[in-house]
């Protein structure tokens, strides 16, 4: 159910928000800040909503990054077997040390300008390591103790097919909400960063093509990157193994390369390097959008702007690394979840300002400065834009309505 609500959120929700920000950023030629306030001087801050959003995404961003990159260091040096242990992720992430370390490795890569070459050349290498998992999961056979087979092509079987038992409205709406905040960070929307990638774009490129191809290769690597990992749970763990976030990464599918014998080494190494670079790629367009920002902010250049916020993030990295031991405690949030520090960031920055920051953005463009702004841009090279008419009634009508609904959600308003 969550495979099929997302697709169909990203090939209308998620166009329809990329389209805005990138054609806002080359119309305007700057960051989130200043492209709101050029649109209309009474919204600037809604620029200063978006640029918060990467600033508190980027706290916690790198923690993640620093846990993959513990557990790809374990499969390198040949500690494969320790990571499938009960316990061994809640050990890791309660140290007041180990954590820390490995969230200042990811910052510290991410702001600097030669891991930006190397993921250039490494992410075609890693979609088709990511492919070749893909298939070999698809291969999987396990019998488990009560004598029940279960196959990679079954496993695929159930990652396709719609599940509707015991599925209540408020599942539904939590089920949407997840596919959104996902949309979000796949794509990037919401948060200032393709803005600010938007507004270095020629204006002879065809905004309409580039979409498109994002549209699909984001949207091809997601069914990926679930063909390759949710076949192989479902063949050594069943469905009980496919809870969602960090246990599915850090727990569930270390039991499954455990299963899997020597094989499931090699297959643990080049998932959790591959996923090194994702991050890494992913932290470096999260820092860009912070930097220009700051820039334009501040009138400061480059190198001194990159050392600040290198300082900085450090320092909150660590702070938020430190939030499962030394800083432990735990809160309610509003949506009825518990929550540590991490947890707390990750609510603000996604399930409430991401939704919020969408609404107005629509309104914004919907019915104040009018979709003819971006429509014209997304024209301005000299290339029709065949989905205007679409795009129209998803910016006016479509996305106001489901945002408000996500974000009266979210913060526990609707529930």
């Amino acid at each position: 159910m969550f495979l099929i609500i997302y697709l169909v959120l990203a090939l209308t929700v998620g166009f329809t928000l990329l389209t805005s920000d990138i054609a806002i950023g080359r119309k305007t030629k700057k960051s989130a800040i200043g492209a709101y306030e050029q649109m209309h001087p009474k919204w600037k801050f809604l620029g200063i909503l978006t640029f918060l959003v990467p600033v508190l995404i980027m706290t916690y961003y790198a923690v993640i990054g620093g846990w993959i990159t513990k557990y790809a260091v374990v499969y390198l040096t040949g500690q494969a077997s320790a990571a499938a242990e009960d316990g061994y992720f809640t050990s890791f992430i309660t140290s007041p040390v180990a954590p820390v370390v490995f969230a200042l490795l990811i910052v510290y890569n991410g702001v600097e300008g030669g891991i930006e070459k190397v993921s250039k050349c490494m992410m075609p290498v890693l979609l088709v390591l990511v492919a070749v998992i893909a298939v070999y999961a698809l291969t999987l056979k396990h019998t488990d103790a009560d004598g029940q087979v279960r196959t990679g092509l079954e496993g695929l079987v159930y990652y396709l097919t719609p599940h509707t038992e015991g599925l209540t409205v408020k599942r539904f709406m939590q089920i949407l909400l997840d596919a959104v905040s996902q949309l979000f960070f796949s794509l990037s929307v919401s948060m200032g960063i393709m803005i600010t990638y938007g507004s270095y774009v020629k204006p002879e490129v065809n905004l309409n093509r580039s979409i498109n191809q994002i549209e699909i290769f984001d949207t091809g690597v997601a069914l990926l990157a679930g063909a390759m990992i949710v076949p192989a749970v479902f063949v050594f763990s069943g469905t009980e193994g496919m809870s969602a976030g960090p246990s599915l990464m850090f727990v569930s599918l270390p039991k499954v390369f455990a299963a899997m014998g020597k094989a499931g080494v090699v297959v643990g190494i080049l998932f959790f390097v591959s996923a090194i670079f994702a991050t890494l790629t992913s932290c470096i367009s999260v820092l860009e959008s912070i930097t220009s920002n700051c820039m334009e902010i501040f009138h400061t250049e480059r190198k001194k702007t990159v050392l600040v916020l290198s300082i900085i993030y450090l320092t909150a990295s660590a702070v938020i690394a430190l939030g499962y031991s030394i800083f432990y405690f735990e809160v309610k949030l509003p949506n009825g979840a518990n929550a540590q520090l991490l947890d707390i960031m990750d609510y603000i920055s996604n399930s409430v300002m991401m939704p919020f920051i969408a609404l107005l953005s629509a309104i914004l463009i919907g019915w104040i400065v009018k979709p003819k702004y971006v429509i014209d841009e997304m024209e301005s090279s000299g290339h029709k834009y065949g989905r205007k008419n679409v795009y129209v009634v998803m910016i006016r009508y479509i996305v106001p309505v489901l945002m408000l609904i996500l974000f009266l959600q979210s913060t526990g308003i609707l529930s």
